[in-house]
């Protein structure tokens, strides 16, 4: 499911933003950017995102920024004193007599280190940061929440709509047989004029029963009926469900599969060409869904 999420903290001279972005993935895929000094704490990002997501493609931004204070200032004497030895040796062999100034020396690369992370390790921010990514990820889930709202609506549609060419094939089905043994019995009695025969009436009764028989599909009826009511029953679960739901839908598919087949008739056949239509329209959205 699709989603944005940001959360934003400051606390003791530490800024800290993060950012949540998800969008649809049939499994969890996890990639992280942090800033800089701060890689370290990936792993535990993704193992506090795993506990609260379960599918899609997401992506966490963590951005980290410090009031520098006089510890990130740091003056290296060692290299200030080889620049300002190699400067006066130069300046004798060249015979160029020039005072060499302090200022010109701070500049030079090395001399002050001006590192922001100075006295502080990834570790001791994690907290803060630990709390402000929860936060972020509280908002990408109200956002996918909402998503998921809708998306519920238009699942109930199509079960709907399902259930509906359902029932007329349930109305349907007694009459294939009765239209069998009538189409069967025209049949016969022109062939048997033809021909002059005569026919054992327990035969036909004998054939009747063999096509009813194999074209019964009362119990795959009753099988995908339930199926749909099981779909509602665990779409109304508070914990995430959509890898049920898809082995259910897998489920309904294979039941309407077989009335197709086993039905052999025309009418049924095109509810069932509608069942599957909402099937596969299900299947694709709860792909998505946690």
């Amino acid at each position: 499911m699709t989603g944005f999420g940001e959360a934003r903290r400051d606390s003791e001279g530490l800024a800290v933003a993060v950012e949540v972005r998800s969008i649809n993935s049939r499994y969890l895929k996890i990639s992280i950017r942090c800033g800089e000094g701060y890689a370290a704490l990936e792993p535990q990002i993704e193992s506090v995102v795993r506990k609260q997501l379960r599918r899609g493609t997401v992506q966490v931004a963590v951005l980290v920024g410090r009031t520098r204070s006089t510890d990130a200032y740091q003056l290296d004497t060692a290299i200030l004193e080889n620049y300002r030895n190699a400067l006066l040796k130069w300046c004798e062999q060249t015979g160029i007599d020039e005072k060499v100034p302090l200022a010109a020396l701070l500049a030079l690369p090395g001399v002050i280190n001006d590192d922001p992370l100075a006295g502080c390790g990834p570790e001791e921010d994690w907290p803060l940061i630990h709390d402000v990514l929860n936060r972020a990820i509280e908002n990408l889930e109200q956002m996918r929440a909402e998503e998921g709202r809708a998306m519920a609506a238009d699942l109930r549609t199509n079960c709907r709509s399902a259930v509906e060419s359902l029932d007329r094939v349930a109305t349907r089905a007694p009459l294939v047989v009765d239209a069998y043994r009538a189409r069967l019995q025209e049949r016969i009695k022109r062939t048997l004029a033809e021909y002059q025969l005569t026919l054992d009436p327990g035969d036909l009764i004998k054939e009747v029963g063999l096509f009813a028989e194999r074209s019964d599909i009362s119990e795959e009826i009753v099988r995908l009926r339930s199926h749909f009511e099981q779909f509602e029953t665990i779409m109304e679960l508070p914990e995430s469900s959509g890898r049920k739901l898809e082995f259910l839908t897998q489920e309904m598919f294979r039941e309407a599969n077989t009335i197709g087949s086993k039905a052999n008739d025309v009418e049924i056949a095109r509810e069932v060409i509608e069942i599957k239509g909402a099937l596969e329209r299900i299947r694709e959205m709860i792909q998505n869904v946690e």
